[in-house]
């Protein structure tokens, strides 16, 4: 068996974090009791703050190794598990870390990687972490960086994400030949600006950072930035209290290509609209290529100025929907061939079948898959791929189906199911079924024809014939906008 250990530090603030590998002190820590039970207490905060699926993919693959002077060791399936952790989980882990090892610790990551050899040969490469540094946790802001560092903007871009490891299917084809179209000619398309939609995890980000990543290689000197909704606000809002606004206008307006992620988190946040709303203008009128993401469509973002709506239509708007099987297949081998993982067609079938959401929830079964390989030394196969996906979701958890939209939309009317499935035309009945349509179109990852079967055996035509309707009543309907957002609301916190 041949380990090789990447040693890869978060939270570093000095050189001091690389990680020596000497002997005696390998003696000393290396079965070191106090991080196990120092850990154990922080699993037990994190379990309190995620939901169990996330608890069990990504936090009890986590293995403590040691604590010394202030540094705790923890080995990760991969190096892939590593930047997923920390792109995502960075503030819940550090806080929870400072909690139980007090403020001045710090985190680093071995990875450890099965070449398949009898030997033993351990090797530690490092890896400087913050390569995306977390919102609020940057040394500078991007419009208070000096003269000399403007030259070269730093433009946040997590390199993993290119168009040559995005799988493309039915699902998100037109989307991923849009990014393509304006990766090859940014500002130069009428797609100024794009604005990719869907729910959290189809690979919005993944898509848009890989435009960026392309115009990066092909023409060096354009000046890419990739932000969000959430940074910018807190850029803006610094700006103010340092009384540097102008700088911070001016620096934005400069950029070549900006890449704002999340813009539905700008809901309720007026001056960060209204600011937002000018360097928008200042960008297109000067030929800059805007690229945007969001949950929603902009029709249905809420808290939102429709001055700011319109913009944001002004070029293409396309969506993302849940990954086909064929897609989740592809999605997965691909992403087990990264991690240098063969897996079997059976195994690959098997989750695709069994993960029907999110391409996070497939990536999440896989690292979970992954972790009981190479840390438990378990064989990859059916058996094993059963284990993950039923330790993943809890028995009491219930797919979110088209029948749990029709009873959130018949209480709200207070209708019967067989009311809303029946041929009645009467106007309140034949809104609440095509909400209900509308809404399963959203939150299912059922066809248009299979969403017509429930509702007494109505075809694809009808179906979306009924989601048309409901766009329209989206744009000119206050009425039914607002008992949509209601219905979304309580969809989502229930899918």
């Amino acid at each position: 068996m041949n380990k090789i250990s990447e040693t890869l530090p978060l939270f570093a603030n000095t050189e001091a974090d690389l990680l020596v590998h000497n002997p005696d002190f390998e003696k000393v820590v290396s079965k070191d009791s106090n991080a196990q039970s120092q850990w154990e207490k922080c699993l037990r905060i994190l379990r309190d703050n995620v939901s169990s699926q996330v608890y069990n993919t990504w936090f009890t693959p986590i293995k403590p190794i040691r604590f010394y002077d202030n540094l705790l060791t923890v080995q990760v399936p991969s190096q892939f598990f590593y930047e997923w952790i920390e792109q995502h989980y960075y503030d819940l882990l550090q806080k929870t870390l400072w909690e139980i090892f007090g403020d001045k610790s710090r985190l680093q990551y071995e990875v450890v990687v099965d070449n398949s050899s009898e030997t033993l040969d351990k090797r530690t490469i490092n890896i400087p972490a913050f390569q995306h540094e977390p919102v609020g946790k940057q040394a500078s802001l991007s419009f208070a960086l000096t003269a000399n560092e403007k030259k070269e903007v730093l433009s946040f871009l997590n390199p993993r994400y290119s168009f040559d490891n995005f799988i493309t299917g039915e699902s998100n084809q037109l989307a991923s030949s849009a990014a393509k179209a304006v990766a090859g000619n940014p500002g130069g398309t009428s797609f100024n600006p794009i604005l990719i939609y869907g729910s959290a995890g189809m690979g919005k980000t993944h898509l848009v950072q890989a435009i960026g990543n392309f115009i990066k290689a092909e023409r060096p000197n354009v000046k890419v930035l990739y932000s969000n909704s959430e940074r910018f606000t807190m850029e803006f809002v610094q700006s103010i209290e340092e009384k540097k606004t102008a700088e911070f206008s001016n620096f934005y307006r400069d950029i070549d290509v900006l890449i704002i992620d999340d813009i539905q988190f700008f809901k309720g946040k007026e001056k960060t609209q209204d600011n937002f709303f000018h360097t928008f203008n200042a960008l297109h009128q000067a030929g800059k290529q805007i690229i945007l993401t969001s949950d929603v469509s902009p029709k249905e973002l809420s808290g939102v100025e429709e001055r700011l709506i319109s913009r944001f239509q002004w070029g293409l708007n396309v969506d993302i929907q849940k990954p086909e099987l064929e897609t989740r297949m592809a999605i997965l081998n691909k992403k087990a061939t990264n991690e240098g993982i063969e897996l079997p067609y059976d195994v690959i079938q098997y989750i695709a079948q069994n993960i029907t959401g999110s391409i996070r929830e497939l990536e999440g079964t896989l690292i979970s898959l992954i972790a009981k390989h190479t840390l438990d030394r378990k064989e990859i196969n059916i058996n094993l791929a059963k284990e993950v996906i039923n330790g993943m979701t809890k028995k009491e958890d219930k797919e979110f189906t088209i029948e749990d939209i029709k009873e959130i939309v018949a209480s709200y009317y207070n209708l019967s199911l067989d009311v809303i499935e029946s041929k009645s035309r009467k106007h309140e009945i034949a809104l609440a079924r095509q909400m209900c349509m509308y809404l399963a179109k959203r939150f299912t990852n059922l066809s248009l024809k299979a969403i017509g079967s429930h509702f007494g055996g109505r075809d694809h035509s009808t179906v979306l014939h009924s989601c048309t309707a409901i766009d329209n009543y989206l744009d000119t309907d206050k009425r039914v906008r607002t008992v949509y957002e209601q219905f979304y609301k309580e969809c989502k916190n229930r899918s």
